[in-house]
């Protein structure tokens, strides 16, 4: 189950409202080990695709070192689908590389609905979680 604070939601839904008719990505970093999403960080998707995203790779190598700096992993690796659902595509699948991670989808197809979901993929095996939204970790 993905644990997640409201704000970093309505963050990552802000983020794919945005980008919209592009898919939008970034991840959230927490403490390693922890599994609590903590730091929101916005990422560019450098195919600027409204079917498919991909982290600009220097972007990506300068946060990551940024989380090995601050003993952090990322415990959410989010994007959007802008014409599907929130559901992992055969390239999301394949490109999963981060076993401990969430891999959250949100769907912005509906101007007035998002969806939002959760998976582990592991292996090419995705299994969806529930998500449990709070108000703040206690």
């Amino acid at each position: 189950m993905l644990t997640i604070e409201r704000a970093l939601v309505d963050k990552i839904v802000a983020h794919a409202r945005a980008d919209h008719p592009d898919e939008a990505c970034g991840v959230i970093a927490g403490a390693i080990g922890s599994d609590r999403p903590t730091r929101y960080v916005a990422m560019t998707n450098a195919e600027r695709s409204p079917t498919f995203y991909r982290f600009d790779s220097l972007e990506q190598l300068k946060v990551w070192r940024e989380m090995d700096d601050r003993d952090e992993e990322p415990v959410v690796i989010y994007h959007s689908h802008t014409a599907t659902e929130a559901y992992p595509s055969r390239t999301d699948i394949s490109y999963a590389s981060e076993p401990n991670a969430h891999y959250v989808l949100v769907s912005t197809r509906a101007e007035d609905d998002t969806e939002f979901r959760s998976f582990r993929i592991v292996d090419g095996e995705v299994t969806e979680e529930e998500v449990k939204i709070v108000d703040g970790y206690s």
